[in-house]
């Protein structure tokens, strides 16, 4: 007998008729992994065919962070999202949210929670979560991830719970679920090391909240990242030597430092290039999600602990974990992202931190959520949390795209994500910018030197000569000249091709 007998089931489709049009959810989910999966689905169904009788039916949709194609485009797809927050990564929503058809809330991951604790999204009417168990008097077992799960069964007036036989039971070994009190009660985080456990392998839940469990049994569909191509392994050859040289000078210590590191293929590299190199010693992880390239790195003894908040993992490696839990559990923490991306926490272990961008300027400013500064790729995430706050803070991209026709590096960013205040090393395959300790000018130069790629380095150099003088020096009638040759032309440098 499982421990939620006690429970009604549902199907899905039972679960979605009882959602009314105009509801607030909070799912589960961060990154796929973890995200509520047969819900979101009947509820895509169920729009579609109100919609058909020419009835109204949208919802507003919280989560951790991203999901998947089975839940933010099957939702979108079927015109089921009013409003959106805290992230997205959906082809099909993000166009909704650039022509204004969806709302959208962009906002850093670590406040989410606090949001949802002072009701600053209102009310939250249902929660639906993943787990791979709930005992009757309440005690949620989550399967893959736990973002922000934990506060969407705290404060939703009614929960189902999708229970994921796909998912191994013994995941609870890994979690370490606590939900911080209200300021100005708050103690200090008790986590003085990434494997430090403060809460308990459960989530909390009202039985009394509860209106059904569903039955699945389907994977997290995590996509596999590409093998690294050529810009992403110099990008990742530049940063680890540079982390090598910075122990060398004794500013990392010797058993080095925690190392947080964003989503998709160019991060993978770069772990990937950390852990391969003799020169960088084991290390731990404090960061948000926990993906393939780290599983590897722990079976070969480079990665010797990570917390996170997310199994981010292909189908081929959660399995691998799941067939060996006896090793793995004991070395990977889950935790609520309000701790996997606490500012607190991040200052106090000097994790090293590591993102990607979309663009950076001459400056030191960077855009990692907008194109041309008005069409939203998907969002901050959880890059702010640790930029501001990491010991070190290393931002990355290829320092171009389209052949040559767009440029990361630019006179000014469109939008700004992370200030110069905040940014302290940029990385390109063409090189490393360390910009600690520089003046505007200082830095401008050495970003355009090291970081941009050679076609567009005249041109930027001349922009600063030809600026007018002041502490930064811009020219408010050109600063954006590239970006409008990309609207217009379709090249920031019209006639530049590169390979």
């Amino acid at each position: 007998m499982s421990r939620h007998d006690g429970f009604p089931r549902l199907l899905a489709d039972e679960a979605a008729a009882l959602i009314p049009h105009g509801s607030t959810i909070g799912f589960s989910g961060f990154t796929p992994a973890g995200a509520a999966k047969a819900v979101p689905h009947a509820l895509a169904r169920k729009a579609r065919d109100l919609h058909a009788r020419g009835e109204p039916f949208q919802i507003r949709v919280l989560t951790g962070a991203s999901t998947g194609p089975d839940f933010d485009e099957a939702l979108a797809q079927a015109d089921a999202i009013a409003w959106r927050a805290p992230y997205q990564s959906s082809k099909t929503l993000r166009q909704k949210i650039n022509t204004q058809t969806a709302k959208f809330v962009d906002m850093h991951l670590s406040h989410v929670p606090q949001m949802v604790e002072f009701g600053f999204f209102g009310k939250i009417d249902f929660a639906v979560v993943e787990a791979v168990d709930v005992t009757c008097d309440g005690r949620v077992y989550l399967s893959t991830s736990v973002g922000a799960a934990p506060s969407y069964l705290r404060h939703a007036e009614k929960v189902f719970i999708e229970i994921n036989r796909h998912h191994s039971i013994r995941l609870s070994e890994m979690h370490d679920i606590a939900v911080l009190p209200k300021p100005p009660h708050r103690s200090p985080i008790g986590i003085h090391h990434p494997l430090s456990k403060i809460g308990t392998p459960f989530a909390i839940v009202d039985p009394a909240k509860i209106v059904g469990i569903i039955e699945t049994d389907q994977p997290d569909n995590v996509a596999g990242f590409d093998a690294p191509d050529e810009f992403s392994q110099k990008i990742a050859g530049h940063v680890v030597r540079f982390l090598v040289d910075e122990m060398r000078l004794g500013r990392i210590p010797a058993e080095f430092l925690p190392l947080q590191s964003g989503v998709g293929n160019v991060a993978n590299a770069v772990m990937a290039g950390l852990g391969q190199s003799p020169d960088v010693p084991p290390f731990m992880m404090y960061s948000e999600v926990f993906q393939d390239a780290l599983l590897d790195l722990m079976v070969q003894g480079r990665l010797v602990g990570a917390s996170t908040t997310s199994l981010t993992l292909s189908e081929e490696q959660i399995q691998r974990l799941y067939a060996d839990m006896d090793f793995f559990a004991p070395r990977i923490v889950l935790r609520p992202q309000e701790l996997s991306n606490n500012p607190g926490v991040v200052r106090r272990l000097g994790v090293i931190a590591i993102n990607t961008v979309l663009e950076m300027d001459i400056y030191g400013c960077a855009n990692s959520t907008h194109v041309t500064g008005t069409q939203i790729m998907n969002g901050v995430g959880g890059s702010g949390d640790f930029v501001r706050n990491g010991y070190l803070s290393i931002l990355v991209a290829p320092s171009i795209a389209k052949r040559g026709k767009i440029s990361a590096v630019v006179p000014m960013v469109t939008h700004v994500d992370h200030n110069e205040h905040s940014v302290q090393v940029l990385v390109t395959e063409q090189g490393l910018a360390d910009l600690r300790g520089l003046g505007p000018m200082e830095r401008a130069q050495r970003i355009i030197d090291q970081c941009a790629h050679p076609a567009y380095r005249d041109y930027l150099h001349q922009y600063i000569e030809n600026a007018p003088m002041g502490h930064i020096r811009h020219d408010l009638s050109k600063c954006f000249e590239m970006h409008l040759n990309l609207l217009h032309h379709g090249s920031m440098l019209p006639g530049v091709t590169v390979g």
